[in-house]
């Protein structure tokens, strides 16, 4: 049976799965199949068009932050934990020597159903909140780590348990991470999307600060909600986005980090 936290992955998919039908922010022709399948029945706040533009931002953001590691690094090893049903192995055209979407075993198994593995594609199924399974992965000098849309459901133990062996593992690895801020999760508790599958954030952080050591640097922080993918919104859309997705109070709530070891 699939955990409530896993059911979240259906939201982003939706969400990607929209912009792509209607050609902007993100071209996802394999979230389009996927849902179109799956029809998970999402409901409320979960399937509105506003969280689906910013699923598709975050989305996007990620894939442009990934295309230019690898562009500078195309060997390196691609490490998606939580991966849920994305499509980022598809959308993400740069080289690169391994891919592994990491994810609970029930998720993966549904994956399979519309993923092949390759010799440089694999799938693990996989906790997050255990790491044994990082140092059974192959050697790499360098490694690109992807964490979306699960850091809220862990906690500060667990991430910094997964950055250490990953930078055990890895002499030199760049890490992204959306996180909810300690506001956020509070919020949460009162009214966030993923009630509408019986999910709920557990954890939040203010300062990026509290998974440096002397290994692991901060290396900064990206804008969720770009100017540019706003701009592809057209007319009160787009100004209603902005004011609500994009300015200084939701800024407070949601926000993507990233590290490097």
């Amino acid at each position: 049976m699939m955990k409530n936290e896993s059911k979240t992955l259906y939201i982003p998919l939706y969400g990607k799965s929209f912009v792509s039908k209607k050609g902007i922010i993100l071209s996802d022709k394999k979230a389009e199949e996927i849902w179109e399948k799956e029809k998970f029945p999402l409901g409320g706040k979960s399937k509105s068009k506003w969280l689906a533009y910013f699923m598709g931002m975050r989305a996007s953001v990620i894939d442009n932050w990934l295309s230019e590691k690898l562009s500078g690094k195309p060997e390196s090893l691609v490490l998606h934990i939580g991966c849920g049903l994305d499509s980022r192995i598809e959308r993400v055209k740069k080289p690169f020597g391994k891919w592994f979407d990491v994810d609970f075993p029930e998720v993966i198994e549904i994956r399979r159903e519309y993923f092949s593995e390759t010799e440089k594609y694999k799938m693990l199924g996989a906790s997050a909140s255990e790491t044994g399974w990082i140092n059974s992965l192959p050697d790499f000098e360098n490694a690109v780590i992807v964490l979306e849309g699960i850091s809220m459901y862990l906690s500060e133990e667990i991430i910094k348990n997964l950055f250490a062996a990953t930078s055990e593992k890895f002499p030199n690895a760049e890490i992204i991470m959306d996180v909810y801020t300690k506001k956020a999760v509070k919020a949460s508790k009162i009214k966030n999307p993923i009630q509408d599958v019986e999910a709920s954030p557990s954890f939040g952080i203010d300062e990026p600060s509290v998974f440096v050591t002397e290994k692991i640097g901060f290396s900064g922080e990206m804008e969720m909600a770009p100017a540019e993918k706003i701009n592809e919104l057209s007319g009160f859309e787009k100004a209603f986005f902005k004011k609500m997705f994009a300015g200084k109070f939701a800024k407070s709530l949601y926000k993507i980090f990233t590290y490097k070891i």
